[in-house]
């Protein structure tokens, strides 16, 4: 195959699945969550691209993105990430937008990687063996035994050494429920696991800081947006004054947003969604200008979108093992990575591309688009 491969057709899927329990966090709840596909088509290759994000993002990609990617070369991945960047100029970049580009940047590197029969790591060049994960849920909405029951999960019968609850259940209104479901989980998951919390922006400054001070009386490492991320300099000033480590960074969809929060001293660890921040092209930039500043960076939910890019960065700290977003890529894909014993291998199967092929017989009952 020789790099006169064009993209010849774009398109798009939807599909909604229910969660199999109540979710919430400390700032929002739901009952189902969407994934929009991506699908680009070279020659006998289709590469497959997705983003967590609303059905509009499907529509984004019909309207603004096709017209800027059907016919060009698919080997020039940057190139045609900064012509849909440019596209959606109008628009309005952060969100939805750019979560639209994020499906379909994965998409191209697929392919890419399929028409060179290649494992996706092997083409971007592999800087570890393997990427540790970490079990992510414990939501607000679970009670104690559904607490316990993921979280020994995830611990005794996966052996992942590392976990997430999430806290500041309803704005930060029940600070001592919190703690109580804080030491309830180490409590689980005993003194030899990493224990981690994530507020979601609940708690206001000083709150965030009182609380960490209990996190850190239950070994608590790591503490996620104990403030919104929308302000760096108020997580900058709560991170000078506690133990534990301050991470964030999800939801930034420009690399300048990851920039202007290294400046800020916002973070310990960074955080950056590929599904969100434009895909594969940006977040490894955003891993760059973590460690150009000597910090790590840290993979938000969608493992199977980020397998392959975090094996290929040095800085790497880990990948969320997302309970909801594990559950719906292994009922819409095949190819599932295994994390038992605390890591992921990608490329280990030898399947090219992301090694992901979508189960449209599973998948066909909760398409909605």
């Amino acid at each position: 195959m020789t790099d006169a491969a064009v993209v010849e057709r774009l398109d798009t899927a939807v599909y909604t699945v229910p969660t199999d329990a109540p979710e919430a966090d400390g700032t929002l709840s739901w009952d189902s969550t969407t994934l929009v596909l991506a699908a680009v088509r070279s020659g006998r290759v289709t590469g497959t691209g997705y983003t967590y994000a609303p059905a509009a993002a499907a529509r984004v990609v019909g309207d603004l993105l096709g017209g800027v990617v059907v016919g060009c070369p698919v080997f020039d991945v940057p190139r045609l990430n900064e012509a849909m960047h440019r596209a959606v100029r109008n628009a309005g970049l952060p969100g939805v937008a750019a979560q639209a580009i994020a499906a379909v940047d994965i998409a191209l590197w697929d392919c890419k990687a399929r028409l060179l029969d290649l494992p996706l790591v092997d083409l971007l060049g592999a800087a570890r063996p393997d990427v540790p994960v970490y079990g992510s849920g414990g939501f607000t909405t679970y009670d104690a035994a559904r607490q316990d029951r993921q979280l020994r999960g995830w611990t005794e019968e996966e052996g992942i050494p590392r976990v997430k609850i999430k806290i500041g259940e309803s704005w930060g209104r029940r600070e001592e429920h919190d703690l109580r479901r804080v030491a309830e989980a180490r409590a689980s998951v005993g003194d030899a696991t990493a224990l981690f919390v994530d507020a979601n922006g609940a708690y206001d400054a000083k709150q965030a800081v009182r609380v960490a001070g209990a996190l850190a009386d239950q070994g608590v490492t790591w503490f996620e947006e104990p403030v919104s991320s929308d302000h760096p300099g108020t997580l900058a000033r709560i991170r000078d004054q506690v133990t534990v480590e301050v991470a964030a960074g999800e939801y930034g969809y420009t690399l300048p947003y990851f920039e202007h929060m290294l400046a800020a001293g916002a973070v310990d660890c960074l955080q950056a969604d590929i599904t969100r921040c434009g895909g594969i092209t940006v977040w490894l930039r955003a891993a760059a200008l973590a460690q150009g500043r000597g910090l790590e960076i840290s993979g938000h939910c969608a493992p199977h979108a980020h397998a392959h890019a975090a094996a290929a960065v040095p800085n790497l700290r880990h990948l969320e093992w997302f309970h909801d977003h594990v559950r719906i890529e292994r009922i819409l894909f095949d190819g599932i990575l295994d994390p038992r014993g605390g890591s992921v291998t990608p490329g280990g199967g030898v399947e090219p591309g992301l090694g992901l092929t979508l189960n449209t017989e599973r998948a066909e009952r909760y398409r909605v688009g």
